[in-house]
This record gives C-alpha cells, sequence and structure tokens, in this order.
C-alpha cells in the first residue's frame, strides 16, 4: 500500500512540475574551432619542428646563471605568486564544500535540562522542578536523482581546476617578466656606454672648437654649436643613468624585494637571440600548451555544469530524513527502552510557482556559459595571432639587423678613414669627431635591434605557453 501511496506521489509531482519550466532558456556560444585558425601563409618560410615548443626551465638555455638565479628568486619571493596560490587554494576548498553537500549528513546530540513541569500536565509532572534529558541522532540525505548537485559539484571542480592552472600561468609570466626586464636592464647600459661615450667626444669637439676660435679659425657660433652638443650629451646621460636604476628597479618590484636588491644585480650579459622554429599545426596544439587556453576552457567546463545544475532545480526534489532517540523527564533511567522516539521522513518536493527565480537563475546560467565562450575565443584568437605576429617581427628585425650591420660596418670604415687623415695631416680631428658621432649612433640603434630581438625571442616563448605542460585531466579536456 506504502509503495502505491509513493508511486502516486511521483507522478503527481511529475505532472505538476510543469508549472515552472526551463523551456525557451538556452545558451547561445559557440566554441571556436582551433584548426578554423589557418595559420599556413601567415607562417609559411620558418622552420617547423615538433620539438619547437619551450621547456619548462627554458631560461636556462640562455646560459645566464644570473638570470637563472633572479628567475628562481622571483619564483620563491614575489607576493603576486602568493595571491595566485591563495585563489587556487580558495577554490579548492569551494569544490570540496561542493562535494561535501552531496552526501548524507548524521548529527547526534544530548541534553540535560532543569524544568518546572506545569500542573496542567499531570502525565508528566505536579508542578515540581523536575529534568528532561535527551538524546538523539539524526540524518538526512537528498538523493540528487537528476544530478544536480552532481554538476554543482563538477562546475566548481572546473574552477577548482582553472584556479590551479592561473596559478602556473601566472608563474610562467613572471619568469618571463623578468627575462624582459633583465633584457632591459642590459639595453640600459649599453645606452649608458654610448650615451658616456657621446659626451666624451662631444667635449672634445667643443675643447677643440674653443681653440679654434681663439686662433680665428672659427667663430663663436661654432663654439655655441659645441656648447648645445655637450648640453645636449649631458640631458642623455642623465636620462641614461635613470634608466639604469628603473630598470634595476623594475627587477627589484619582480624579486619581491625593495630597490636596493636591485643595486646588487650585476651588469647582465647580451642574451643572444635563439634560432626558433615553429611548433607543428600551432593553432590546435596551442590549446594545451598555453596556460590561460587551458583555464579558459576549463571555465566554460565549469559554465556547461552548473546549467546541468540549475536544470535540475525544475525538477522534483526527494530526500530522506531519520530521527531517532531517548527522551526522559524526571529522575527515571534514560536509556531505558519506554523512552525511546524516533521518526522517518521521505519528503518529496516540487516547485509550482516561485516567481521566476529558477529561470533568472538558469538565464544567469546561460549567460556564464555564453561569456565563459567568448573569453576563450578571444583568448584562442589572440594566442594563435600573437605567435604569428612574434614571429614576424623576429623575421623583420634579422632583416632589420643585417642592414643596420652594413650600416655600422660603413660607420666603422668611415671613423677608421677620417683618424687616418688626421693622422696624416689631410684632414682635421673636428672632421673625425663628427664622423665619431655618426659611429656611436649607429652603434646604439644596433644596440637596440639586438635587445628588440631578445625581448621578442622570450615574447615568443610566452606566446607558446612558456613551457606549460598539460596534465592527464588537461589533455583529456582538449579532446572534448
Amino acid at each position: 500500500m506504502r509503495l502505491h501511496i509513493v508511486a502516486a506521489a511521483v507522478g503527481l509531482t511529475l505532472a505538476l512540475a510543469g508549472c515552472v519550466t526551463s523551456g525557451g532558456l538556452h545558451p547561445n556560444g559557440t566554441l571556436t574551432d582551433p584548426s578554423s585558425l589557418k595559420t599556413e601563409r601567415s607562417l609559411a618560410g620558418v622552420q617547423v619542428s615538433d620539438a619547437a615548443w619551450p621547456k619548462e626551465d627554458w631560461w636556462t638555455a640562455l646560459g645566464d646563471p644570473q638570470l637563472s638565479a633572479l628567475i628562481a628568486e622571483a619564483l620563491r619571493d614575489n607576493p603576486g605568486l602568493a595571491e595566485a596560490d591563495a585563489r587556487a587554494r580558495q577554490a579548492q576548498a569551494a569544490a570540496g564544500a561542493a562535494d561535501a553537500s552531496r552526501q548524507p549528513t548524521f548529527n547526534v546530540g544530548a541534553s540535560v535540562a532543569e524544568a518546572r513541569i506545569p500542573t496542567s500536565f499531570p502525565a508528566l509532572g505536579n508542578g515540581h522542578l523536575g529534568a528532561a534529558k535527551y538524546v538523539y541522532g539524526s540524518f538526512k540525505w537528498d538523493l540528487d536523482l537528476w544530478g544536480g548537485h552532481r554538476a554543482a559539484w563538477q562546475a566548481a571542480l572546473g574552477e577548482q581546476r582553472a584556479a590551479d592552472v592561473d596559478a602556473q600561468a601566472a608563474r610562467i609570466e613572471l619568469s618571463t617578466n623578468v627575462a624582459r626586464a633583465y633584457v632591459q636592464l642590459g639595453y640600459a647600459y649599453t645606452e649608458q656606454d654610448v650615451a658616456q661615450a657621446e659626451l666624451k667626444r662631444a667635449n672634445d669637439a667643443r675643447d677643440l672648437t674653443r681653440q679654434r676660435v681663439a686662433a680665428g679659425i672659427d667663430n663663436q657660433m661654432q663654439l655655441k654649436q659645441s656648447d648645445s652638443e655637450v648640453a645636449t650629451a649631458e640631458g642623455e646621460k642623465a636620462q641614461a643613468d635613470r634608466a639604469v636604476d628603473a630598470a634595476r628597479i623594475a627587477l627589484a618590484v619582480l624579486l619581491g624585494k625593495g630597490p636596493d636588491r636591485g643595486q646588487d644585480i650585476t651588469r647582465p650579459q647580451l642574451l643572444p637571440p635563439a634560432a626558433l622554429s615553429v611548433p607543428g599545426n600551432v593553432s590546435v596544439e596551442l590549446v594545451g600548451h598555453r596556460a590561460d587556453l587551458v583555464a579558459a576552457r576549463w571555465r566554460v567546463e565549469a559554465a556547461s555544469k552548473g546549467i546541468t545544475s540549475a536544470k535540475a532545480e525544475f525538477l522534483p526534489d526527494v530526500n530522506i530524513s531519520a530521527l531517532a532517540g531517548l527522551i526522559n523527564f524526571g529522575g527515571a533511567n534514560l536509556l531505558s527502552l519506554q523512552n525511546r522516539f524516533y521518526e522517518a521522513a521521505p519528503a518529496i518536493s516540487l516547485p509550482i510557482f516561485d516567481g521566476g527565480r529558477r529561470r533568472a537563475n538558469l538565464n544567469s546560467k546561460d549567460a556564464e556559459y555564453d561569456l565563459a565562450v567568448a573569453q576563450y575565443n578571444k583568448t584562442l584568437v589572440s594566442a594563435v595571432d600573437e605567435v604569428a605576429d612574434d614571429y614576424d617581427a623576429i623575421a623583420s628585425l634579422q632583416q632589420q639587423v643585417a642592414a643596420q650591420q652594413r650600416a655600422l660596418d660603413a660607420a666603422n670604415d668611415a671613423w677608421t678613414l677620417a683618424e687616418q687623415r688626421y693622422k696624416a695631416g689631410i684632414g682635421s680631428y673636428l672632421e673625425a669627431l663628427s664622423v665619431r658621432q655618426e659611429l656611436l649612433a649607429a652603434e646604439q640603434r644596433m644596440a637596440g635591434l639586438h635587445a628588440q630581438q631578445s625581448d621578442l625571442n622570450v615574447q615568443l616563448i610566452q606566446a607558446l605557453g612558456g613551457g606549460f605542460r598539460p596534465q592527464a585531466d588537461t589533455e583529456q579536456l582538449s579532446s572534448k
């Protein structure tokens, strides 16, 4: 008989469930297929290698022990990483809470209280003080027939995995930022050298001009021009000194230290540009080699599970609860069987009218999914284009370096000829100093190009994932 009653209740529940419906609500976002982002023409002529992905400790290949030590220090002490790790632990706790909500709960309790029993309850007492004692145990379990709680847990788990990957992405970004700041410090020192050499050249030229004015060869106009060159060179030298200090402080910030830490960093070596090749099928494989893409994909999965959980709220809910214990008034033995009580309460609930709360919640979850998809698609397109742009910039810089090398060789030859002419008594030293100025400018441009090459190499390493290696669950995710 009881089975018939339960079956009838379930049937009635299913019939009435249509009162609150999720009909007409659905997400609109569509994930971009990585293979649709073509790169063949953009990367034409670039050497292809399946082993081109950066290693996890990619900076060691640059052969600079100081840089390796600085990156290790930053990965240990930078406070931004502590923030990322805290967010990952926070997401882990949220996933644990969502999982715990799916499990049965069991509680026990006991109490002893002195109470005056009213005379209006003659069965319990006669108006005197008495002891009320009880112990109990309670049990509750939501059967989760439609998997809503499980989907909510899976959504939280997806967010946890995304936060874990975000923490790895923060480490990759930090390592590349340290390397780029290190390159900038090296270039700042080179600019300082050029500025110092230009200041010396300007002073030498002014001294020579002053002598020529005294000898009646030049006039005050030439001397004032020389004074202007010296003042300009002094300003450039001060600017170059400031650039060195700023680069040191920038590195100290990345290391999580005060500005004095930057003063201990010795002059960097010039990082050699690496001979980089493009990995095969970049647009497809990038999905598993870039932490930001993996995290974005996990968030899409989490949003999808959030929709499943929200839809389950429209369906009937069944839970089981039970309560049992012993209760006694007065001085009798509490542990006597006559004091026992119990209750078993299977319950069925269904939504009839909620003012649109469930539909609003589902609509919000659909929007969250569309947002996650849009962010993933945006990250994917940006990542593929970033790789192609970095390769194009590196190729362009190679041509610029080759052209600038010819200009530098010509400036060196001109300086050598100017010195020979001066020593032979044909040309003046002032003319030689003018040629020297052109040589210094050519050296500065070449140093800037070399710094750009090193910086772009680091940017490309970051664009290719910075040594991120997908875990087993990530590989499974990218294959869905």
